[in-house]
């Protein structure tokens, strides 16, 4: 087995993934604790399949009885760029690092699917591959085999890769050679924790996801509260801060897979040119991209947002053609990028204007508050 594994892992290497790692299926005894007080203290928010999914999140072989362990793999995604240094360019969209280039599950798939195959061939053995798309919990599981350790920020850390690595999971029936376990390395540094806009840790190694400005850009379908536009500047999709600071990215290097580089429209992609993109072109420009997941609603949502932090008066007419919109979430970021931007007499002449779609709620609070 151990002269199997060796050979899985150079199989791995060359399929492009930087790290291979075995856990036992079993999984972490205590994560079953950790997820039930993350639930019950609705840090998930709006994600309710989390707490749907939670029995069979709380290890692996409650999913497959069968498995007996885990193959964990990193596939490096490492910006060629300073990901905070885009944060000071407020007449442009801020996208998460990881959403620069091609999606990375389909392709990452494919790759698990072939080293799979391999083994399953190789040992006569049953394979599963994961690649964030079941009930099973990626990174203390990775953790547990050895890729790294989840931080303070609840992010996996590697000495080797920093914090700019997606992860990838091969259940099988047989039974490796396990690795062990990372130990944790953050310290007593929270350069993480205190670098959040919005203050989403309530601990260290705690997440409110309800704060998270990733889970409210991507996970969150609703109104974003008041209380966290202004944090958000002039991020359009998900968040780096808390990866973007972490010292262990010293040792991080810039993805070789050509399909995670950054594409060069993404990288400072001008918000009056999103303002006008209307469902089509959105679906066109973003076919192979992450950001086709939250759909073109949610995408100008995000963006009028922006477009309120920008202090750039030249989008003005931009948003005031989304007052019109169909959707109240569109039509209310619109009144509040205007409130932001406008002079107060020009505001003023806009609110006595009536609009398709009103009154909604939503939208008269903003009108009424801003």
């Amino acid at each position: 087995m151990a002269n199997l594994v060796e050979t899985l892992k150079q199989r791995a290497f060359e399929e492009g993934f930087d790290a291979i790692r075995v856990a036992p299926a079993q999984g972490d005894p205590q994560l079953a604790a950790r997820l039930k007080h993350f639930i019950a203290m609705g840090y998930h928010g709006e994600m309710d399949w989390l707490e749907e999914t939670a029995p069979r999140r709380e290890r692996p072989t409650a999913m497959w009885p069968e498995a007996k362990s885990a193959i964990m793999l990193a596939l490096n995604y490492g910006p060629a760029l300073d990901p905070m240094a885009r944060l000071a360019e407020r007449s442009t969209g801020v996208i998460s690092v990881y959403a620069l280039g091609r999606d990375y599950h389909a392709m990452m798939k494919g790759k698990l699917k072939r080293l799979a195959q391999w083994l399953e061939h190789r040992a006569k053995t049953k394979v599963k591959v994961f690649v964030d798309t079941a009930p099973l919990m990626e990174k203390p599981l990775a953790a547990q085999a050895g890729l790294g350790w989840q931080g303070k920020h609840t992010n996996l850390v590697s000495r080797e890769l920093g914090s700019w690595f997606f992860i990838g999971a091969i259940l099988t029936t047989a039974e490796l050679p396990y690795d062990v376990p990372e130990s944790d390395h953050c310290g007593t540094c929270r350069a993480c924790l205190d670098i959040c806009p919005t203050k989403a840790f309530p601990t260290p190694y705690q997440l409110d996801a309800r704060r998270c400005i990733s889970y409210l850009t991507i996970e969150h379908a609703g109104h974003i509260a008041r209380e966290f536009r202004a944090a958000m500047g002039n991020r359009i999709f998900g968040c780096d801060d808390c990866l973007a600071v972490c010292p262990w990215n010293k040792y991080a290097r810039s993805a070789t897979e050509i399909k995670l580089q950054a594409r060069n429209d993404l990288v400072a992609p001008s918000l009056s040119d999103f303002l006008q993109l209307d469902e089509v072109a959105f679906r066109k420009k973003f076919s192979v991209s992450p950001l086709k997941r939250i759909g073109h609603t949610r995408f100008l949502r995000n963006v009028l947002i922006a477009a309120g932090n920008s202090s750039d008066e030249t989008l003005l007419p931009h948003v005031e053609q989304h007052l019109s919109h169909a959707s109240p979430f569109v039509r209310a970021m619109a009144v509040w990028a205007l409130s932001r931007l406008a002079s107060r007499e020009h505001f003023a002449r806009l609110k006595a204007q009536k609009f398709p779609g009103e009154p909604d709620k939503i939208v008269k609070s903003e009108w009424a508050t801003s």
